[in-house]
């Protein structure tokens, strides 16, 4: 098996069709196995995945257990040599999946490798960021940015300079496109289940950054990202709840100011 691809959904019928659509179309002859998980939806996903995708391996779980908790049920199972954890409101581009793997395996020590995320009408999606210290998300949390355009420590954290144009090592990559060699899952463990949602994959490339290995980013891999679909549907107070939750989660274990 070369590839397992990890999907977590949440009332996103529509978006996980296409998603996985372009999946297929894009596989080429890797040997992929598909996990969706579905969290609870409503909208019957897990109807249209049992009559249309019947060679995807479905969790229809009775509750929504948040994001890393999700994935770690088929990171359980993975049995791909790599391992990509996508969002169901993505498409993949350009024969991406197959240039994915090839870097991987060409390139051992990287540890995690992102993709260039576009907007759905083709614009560049912004995706890299520096590791947050509290300033800046606290700052982020408060709604600052609405009241001063330009704060210093937010564009260091957002990574406002970097060149989406060039293949680089980096400290974060967004989690809608993450791929991760099998042996090194093996090596640091699941997704912090601590996590409902938001931080779990900056967690993540902590402890593979800290292992040795590089967090990459690939402007040659290229996905559509919608953005946020399933949990565009929270109500603003209670993701900001969460947010704020995880963001201190996540400084109680790596610490409020490191970089």
């Amino acid at each position: 098996m070369d590839l397992s691809i990890i999907i977590v959904s949440w009332n996103t019928k529509d978006l996980l069709k296409k998603c996985l659509l372009s999946v297929y179309q894009n596989q080429g002859d890797l040997a992929v196995e598909i996990f969706v998980i579905d969290n609870n939806s409503n909208d019957k996903t897990v109807e249209m995945l049992r009559n249309e995708f019947k060679e995807v391996k479905l969790m229809a779980n009775s509750k929504n257990i948040g994001f890393a908790k999700a994935n770690n049920q088929a990171l359980k199972l993975a049995q791909g040599e790599y391992i990509l954890l996508l969002n169901p409101d993505t498409e993949i581009l350009n024969g991406s999946l197959k240039k994915a793997v090839a870097f991987m395996k060409a390139n051992a020590g990287c540890g995690a490798l992102g993709a260039k995320l576009l907007w759905p009408d083709k614009s560049l999606q912004l995706s890299v960021r520096r590791f947050p210290t509290f300033l800046p998300i606290f700052l982020m949390f408060i709604k600052a940015p609405k009241l001063f355009k330009r704060i210093k420590s937010i564009e260091r954290y957002l990574y406002a300079d970097f060149d989406y144009t060039r293949l680089q090592e980096v400290d974060q990559i967004m989690g809608a496109f993450m791929m991760l060699p099998k042996k090194v899952v093996a090596k640091i463990g699941f997704l912090d289940e601590r996590f409902f949602i938001w931080f779990e994959e900056v967690d993540l490339c902590q402890r593979i950054k800290k292992s040795g290995l590089q967090v990459i980013y690939n402007p040659d891999i290229e996905i559509i990202h919608y953005g946020g679909q399933s949990f565009a549907q929270e109500k603003i107070i209670k993701k900001q709840w969460l947010f704020f939750q995880s963001a201190i989660r996540y400084f109680l274990k790596n610490g409020f100011f490191n970089h």
